[in-house]
C-alpha cells in the first residue's frame, strides 16, 4: 500500500516521473473499505426514496412534494461538493469522513421521528450534507489508493454505493414498510459502522500523507489547451444531466410506475427498484475497468447514447418486459459515471478533489432537480406519461462525438 501510494500526489495526479510504476499495486483493503462504507452512506440515502409510498400516505403528499424532498437533500450535496472538493485539493481533511457520516446519522434520526413535512427536509438536508462531505475525499483517496488502475479504483468505490442504492429498498420493503416511518432511525447504526471503517481508512491517509506530498514535486500539465479542456468538461457535464435527469424518473417514481400501470404491491413493487437498482451495482464495475483497457471515451458513448432504444421501448412493455428493459438499462446506463469521473480528472490533473466535487455535486444536482421537475409534472399529467417523455434523454449520448481524443500515457 506504501508504494502504491507514494506513487501518486495527494490531488491523485499522475507524478511527472514514476521510477516503477510495474510495481505499483492498488490498496485493495483501502479501497474495499471505501467501497463498504460508500455502501452503508448510499443505502442510508436510499431509504428516502424507499420510503416515499409510506411518507405520501402518513402525510397526504403530492408528487411535487415528494420531488422537493429528493431535491433537497441533492441539492444540499450538490451547492456543498465542489466547494468541499476545492478546500480539500489545496487542505485535505481525512478526518472529515467520519465527520460526514455523523451527519447522515442525524438525518436519518430526523427522519424517524419527522412530525411534518418541513422536518422531513430538515432530514433530507442533513443527509445532503453527510454526502457533500462523504463523496469529494473519498474518490481522492480511492485514486491514491489505485496503483494507477484509476478505472479499477473508481469502480470499486461506486459500485459499493450502487449497492447500497439497490439494497435501500429491499431493506424498506422488509422493515419499514411492515414496522412504520419510526423504525428507519434503527438504520443510524449502520452509520455507526461506517464511521468506524471511515475513521480507518482516515489513519490510512493521514500516516501517508506527509509521503504522498514528498513524492509529488509538481502536478503535472494538462493534457489539452484550456479551451478545449473547457468544451470537453462541458460535453461531460450535458452526459451527466441526460443521465441523472433519467435515473431520477426512475428512482424516485418507479414504484409509483408498477403501482399505477400494473397493481402491484408496495413491497412488490420496492422489489422491482431493487431489481432495477441491482443491476446497475454491477454495471458500474465495467465502466472503470473497461475504460483502463480501451479508453474512457467508448464506454462513455456506448453507456449513454446505448440505452436509448430501450428506454424508448420502456414505457410500451408489459410487467415483464419492463422488469427485463430495466435491467438492461440499469447495467449499460451504470457504467457511464466512473468513465466520465476519471476522464474529468485526467483532464485536469492535479485536481481531483474538485473534479470529483463538480462531477458529484452536479449529479445530485441533476437527480434532485430531475426528480422535483418530474414530480410536478407527474401531477399535471401522469406517471405513465412521465416515462414517455424521459425516455428521450439518453439521445444526448450523442454529444459524446465532441470529446476529444484521448492521449494514451506511456
Amino acid at each position: 500500500m506504501t508504494a502504491s501510494a507514494q506513487t501518486l500526489s495527494p490531488g491523485g495526479a499522475q507524478p511527472a516521473a514514476d521510477p516503477a510504476p510495474a510495481k505499483a499495486r492498488p490498496a485493495f483493503r483501502i479501497l474495499g473499505a471505501l467501497s463498504a462504507s460508500h455502501m452503508v452512506n448510499d443505502m442510508m440515502q436510499s431509504l428516502i426514496v424507499a420510503m416515499y409510498p409510506i411518507l405520501k400516505g402518513n402525510f397526504a403528499l403530492s408528487f411535487a412534494q415528494i420531488g422537493f424532498i429528493t431535491l433537497t437533500y441533492q441539492l444540499t450535496a450538490s451547492l456543498l461538493q465542489p466547494f468541499i472538493g476545492l478546500v480539500t485539493d489545496k487542505r485535505p481533511r481525512p478526518y472529515s469522513l467520519p465527520v460526514g457520516m455523523f451527519f447522515t446519522l442525524v438525518g436519518l434520526l430526523l427522519l424517524g421521528f419527522a412530525p411534518n413535512y418541513p422536518m422531513l427536509l430538515l432530514a433530507s438536508a442533513f443527509v445532503g450534507v453527510g454526502s457533500s462531505i462523504f463523496h469529494p475525499e473519498s474518490s481522492r483517496i480511492a485514486r491514491l489508493a489505485s496503483g494507477g488502475r484509476h478505472g479499477l479504483a473508481q469502480s470499486l468505490f461506486q459500485v459499493g454505493g450502487n449497492m447500497g442504492t439497490a439494497i435501500g429498498p429491499l431493506l424498506a420493503a422488509a422493515f419499514i414498510v411492515p414496522f412504520g416511518q419510526g423504525s428507519v432511525a434503527w438504520f443510524s447504526l449502520a452509520a455507526l459502522v461506517g464511521a468506524a471503517m471511515l475513521l480507518q481508512v482516515s489513519r490510512w491517509y493521514s500516516a501517508h500523507h506527509v509521503a504522498i506530498s514528498r513524492s509529488a514535486k509538481a502536478a503535472p500539465a494538462a493534457p489539452y489547451p484550456r479551451r478545449v479542456v473547457i468544451g470537453a468538461v462541458l460535453v461531460l457535464l450535458v452526459l451527466i444531466f441526460s443521465k441523472y435527469f433519467y435515473v431520477a424518473g426512475i428512482s424516485s417514481f418507479y414504484t409509483f410506475y408498477l403501482i399505477e400501470r400494473f397493481g402491484l404491491s408496495v413491497q412488490s413493487a420496492q422489489v422491482h427498484l431493487f431489481i432495477f437498482l441491482f443491476a446497475s451495482a454491477l454495471g458500474t464495475i465495467f465502466g472503470g475497468t473497461v475504460g483502463d483497457r480501451i479508453g474512457r471515451k467508448p464506454v462513455i458513448w456506448v453507456s449513454i447514447l446505448g440505452v436509448a432504444p430501450f428506454a424508448l421501448l420502456l414505457p410500451h412493455a408489459d410487467l415483464f418486459w419492463t422488469t427485463v428493459l430495466t435491467i438492461i438499462i440499469g447495467l449499460v446506463l451504470s457504467s457511464a459515471f466512473s468513465a466520465i469521473l476519471v476522464y474529468a480528472q485526467e483532464l485536469m490533473p492535479g485536481k481531483v478533489g474538485t473534479v470529483s466535487g463538480l462531477f458529484f455535486g452536479f449529479a445530485f444536482g441533476m437527480g434532485g432537480l430531475g426528480a422535483a421537475v418530474l414530480g410536478v409534472f407527474a401531477d399535471r399529467t401522469s406517471i405513465d406519461y412521465v416515462y414517455q417523455t424521459i425516455a428521450w434523454l439518453p439521445l444526448l449520448g450523442l454529444v459524446a462525438a465532441l470529446l476529444p481524443k484521448e492521449k494514451r500515457r506511456a
